[in-house]
C-alpha cells in the first residue's frame, strides 16, 4: 500500500516539519502544509527547508534527489479550506490542545471527505479528539523528535477504527522506513506513559540531590544503552511539554505522574530546553 500521492500536514512547527520532510523524501507525494497566517508560513517553509538541507549535508537524502526538487512538491498555505480535497492522509501536529485539535480535524474532514484523519498527539485521546468525526477514519500517528531520525510511529487505535485504515497506515508508516507499533487508545499510550515515567523520577532525583542532570543521564545513556538521557530527552521534548502532558496523565491515571515542583519553577521561568537554550542543560 504506497503512500498517496497527496498528503496534508497541518502545523509546520517542529514536528509538522519534521512530518513533511519524512514525506517528502519517502516518495512522490504531493504535500501540503496548513499554518494559520502568513509569517508562520514563511516560518514552516523554512523550517522543512532546513530540515532538509541538513540531511543532504549529512548525505542522507535518497539517491538522485535534491533539496530543490523535493521542494517542488512542497506546498505550505492559510488555513485547512486550501488542502486539496484529494488528499488520501492528512495529520494535525498542532499543540496539546484537544479543542484545536477537534476543529481542525473537523474542518479537515469536510474540506477531504476521503482521507484518513491522523492525529499526532502525545497523549490525549484520539476517540475524543475523533469524537464528531468519520469515526473509521480516525486514528492517532504518534511521531519522534526529531522524525527525520526516529525510526518509530506508534498508532493508536480507537474502538472505531477500520481494521483497514490500521493496517493501512502500517504500510504508509514502512514506506517512511519507519516501523509502527499499534496501541489501544488509552491515556500516554505506551511511548509517553513509560517516558514519562522515567522523566519524572529523574527530575525528582535532581530536585532531591541524588544526583547531577549531567550524571544521571550518563549513568542511563552508559548503563542502560540509552541513546539520550531522561533529561536530556525531556530538554529536547521541552519542559513545558512535558509539564502538559504530566498534568494530563496526574489527571487520568493518579498521583504518580504528578509533576515535580522542580518541573513547574523551570517552565515558570522559561527554562523550556533546548528551544531556550536552558533547560536541565544549557544548549547552544
Amino acid at each position: 500500500m504506497t503512500i498517496p500521492e497527496s498528503v496534508g500536514v497541518v502545523g509546520g512547527g517542529t514536528m509538522g516539519a519534521g512530518i513533511a520532510h519524512a514525506f517528502l523524501v519517502a516518495g512522490t507525494a504531493r504535500l501540503t502544509v496548513v499554518e494559520s497566517d502568513d509569517e508562520r508560513v514563511t516560518a514552516a517553509r523554512s523550517a522543512v527547508e532546513t530540515s532538509l538541507q541538513g540531511a543532504a549535508e549529512r548525505g542522507k537524502l535518497p539517491e538522485g534527489t535534491t533539496v530543490e526538487g523535493l521542494l517542488e512538491r512542497l506546498g505550505v498555505v492559510v488555513g485547512a479550506g486550501e488542502l486539496p480535497t484529494d488528499a488520501g492522509l492528512v495529520v494535525e501536529a498542532v499543540p496539546e490542545r484537544i479543542d484545536l485539535k477537534q476543529r481542525i480535524l473537523g474542518d479537515v474532514a469536510q474540506r477531504c471527505p476521503d482521507a484518513v484523519l491522523a492525529s499526532n498527539t502525545s497523549s490525549l485521546s484520539v476517540a475524543a479528539i475523533g469524537a464528531e468525526l468519520p469515526a473509521g477514519r480516525v486514528i492517532g500517528m504518534h511521531f519522534f523528535n526529531p522524525v527525520p531520525a526516529q525510526k518509530l510511529v506508534e498508532l493508536i487505535r480507537t474502538p472505531e477504527t477500520s481494521d483497514e485504515v490500521v493496517e493501512t497506515v502500517r504500510a504508509w508508516v514502512a514506506d517512511l522506513d519507519k516501523t509502527p507499533i499499534v496501541v489501544d487508545d488509552s491515556p500516554g499510550f505506551a511511548t509517553s506513559r513509560l517516558g514519562l515515567v522515567v522523566g519524572l523520577e529523574a527530575i525528582r532525583m535532581v530536585e532531591e540531590g541524588v544526583a547531577s542532570a549531567e550524571d544521571i543521564d550518563t549513568g542511563m545513556e552508559l548503563g542502560y544503552r540509552w541513546p539520550m538521557g531522561p533529561l536530556k530527552l525531556t530538554d529536547v521534548v521541552g519542559l513545558d511539554v512535558r509539564l502538559a502532558i504530566a498534568e494530563h496523565l496526574a489527571g487520568e491515571l493518579g498521583e504518580r505522574f504528578s509533576p515535580p515542583q522542580l518541573l513547574r519553577d523551570k517552565v515558570e521561568r522559561g527554562e523550556l530546553g533546548r528551544k531556550s537554550g536552558q533547560g536541565f542543560h544549557r544548549w547552544e
